[in-house]
């Protein structure tokens, strides 16, 4: 069910399904669009240059349809089964393990299907897309070398 005022559209964060084709282009178009007018009116002189406030409250969301929007596509899932391996290589945006007001990068894919090779150059176009946006990236490597981005908001000024 749809809370009055709110779209439907959820932007990909690489946990679930691979999204559907079907019109996902101008849904991803509007939400962008809608991203950066929300900016534009409530952040007064920084306008699209900075995250708004609800971005803030809802990161990984925000995080997401950034990625989404620049054309970076996102990892997924086997519908049938959520927690099993992963079908496609992309972008997974989830909580960072550092704590609140930070979101976590990393670039994943289905077994033996090289996202460990490529994750240094992807993570950066990742950061780039971010960082235009007005995102505080850093690239660390953690666990058995993987390399992740830390996403965080601008310091205030």
């Amino acid at each position: 069910m749809n809370t009055p005022g709110q779209g439907s559209f959820e932007p990909a964060d690489g946990d679930g399904p691979a999204p559907s084709a079907a019109g996902r282009a101008a849904e991803l178009r509007t939400a962008y669009e809608g991203l950066l007018q929300i900016r534009r009116l409530v952040n007064g002189p920084a306008g699209a240059g900075v995250p708004a406030p609800w971005e803030l409250r809802l990161m990984p969301r925000a995080v997401a349809l950034a990625l989404e929007a620049a054309g970076i596509p996102p990892s997924a899932r086997d519908p049938q089964d959520p927690g099993g391996p992963r079908t496609r290589t992309g972008y997974r945006v989830g909580p960072a393990a550092s704590g609140d007001g930070r979101v976590e990068v990393t670039w994943l894919g289905p077994p033996g299907g090289g996202a460990a090779e490529e994750e240094q150059e992807r993570l950066t176009a990742c950061a780039a897309a971010l960082e235009r946006l007005g995102w505080v990236c850093l690239l660390y490597r953690g666990p058995r070398r993987r390399r992740f981005l830390e996403v965080e908001p601008p310091p205030a000024r």
